[in-house]
């Protein structure tokens, strides 16, 4: 495998994300409880059947793959990152799970297979997400060593999942929804970025600093780290709802168009498709400026910021 110190092309970033993945994916099989045919077991088997489809049904496993990435690049490991990565895969799942439902985006669709509510019912899905996110702390708590470690991990993921991260920002992006469709309010770019700071950018960039607290790097490389994310996390984003526009449904295993459908504000909705791409690649760069303090062990982060203009799912 090519160490962090050599140039990296595409290809050879390629095999490491798909090596992570890998890795992520047999961990979550292992992390998640096991369907129980014994009705006298203490956890319902129908709870953990909708856990393991959701998590187990595919995805890009981005978030806990950074979290394994900023380890590596700050001089860990990614063993000793693997349950903080997969707490993260945890609760993104949760919020996919919730996002789904009638009272969210009502999607029917995630992943190329029917949602959560749709798969199982609306209780079960409730109940699974909730099962993931409680689960996601326990796997820190119990996985995460030294101790000050796993605190700072369970810091960063609360906030950044809790109302002051995703489900703030997804509060306030159903609010601006409902004010799109009923009061026909267009907003602005500066309110729609700091809605998708909040719901998408958040954890986003909780995996880089986790991932820099496991491997107890110096301040210069958390805060490297931290800003990588912010300007990643807000690029990705923005590539997002250029997909939505123009992506290819089979690809991305979900409905597109949705959000111009539902009055969402959108990048493309406020810079058209040009101005979105040019500023999802002002951020790119803005990322790998970033990464400066990291050196050479920075070069696969600084590869995926790139990469991830190029994607199409």
């Amino acid at each position: 495998m090519t160490s962090c110190s050599e140039p990296l092309t595409a290809s050879t970033l390629g095999e490491h994300l798909d090596l992570q993945r890998r890795r992520v994916e047999d961990a979550l099989a292992a992390y998640l409880p096991r369907p129980e045919a014994d009705p006298s077991a203490g956890r319902p088997e129908r709870l953990a059947s909708a856990m393991r489809y959701s998590v187990l049904g595919g995805g890009k496993r981005l978030r806990p793959v950074l979290c394994l990435m900023a380890a590596e690049a700050c001089g860990g490991s990614w063993e000793a990152a693997i349950p903080a990565a997969c707490a993260l895969e945890l609760v993104h799942t949760y919020s996919l799970i919730h996002d789904d439902l009638p009272a969210m985006d009502d999607d029917d669709l995630r992943r190329g297979r029917p949602t959560c509510h749709k798969a199982y019912d609306e209780a079960t899905a409730i109940l699974a997400g909730d099962g993931l996110l409680t689960l996601a702390f326990e796997l820190i708590a119990k996985g995460v060593s030294p101790d000050s470690s796993a605190l700072a991990c369970v810091r960063i993921l609360a906030e950044a999942s809790g109302p002051d991260g995703m489900v703030g920002g997804q509060m306030a992006d159903l609010q601006a929804e409902h004010r799109a469709l009923d009061q026909h309010e267009e907003g602005s770019l500066a309110e729609l970025e700091a809605i998708h700071r909040r719901k998408t950018g958040a954890l986003l960039k909780a995996p880089l600093q986790m991932g820099a607290a496991i491997a107890r790097a110096s301040d210069s490389h958390r805060e490297a780290l931290a800003r990588y994310g912010k300007a990643v996390g807000l690029a990705f984003q923005i590539i997002d709802d250029l997909l939505d526009v123009e992506g290819d449904e089979t690809k991305l295993g979900k409905r597109v168009g949705k959000d111009s459908g539902h009055g969402k504000w959108t990048y493309p909705r406020f810079l058209g498709v040009e101005g979105s791409r040019t500023r999802a690649r002002q951020l790119a760069h803005e990322a790998v400026a970033a990464l400066a303090p990291l050196e050479a062990r920075g070069e696969r982060l600084r590869d995926l910021a790139l990469a991830l203009l190029e994607r199409d799912s």
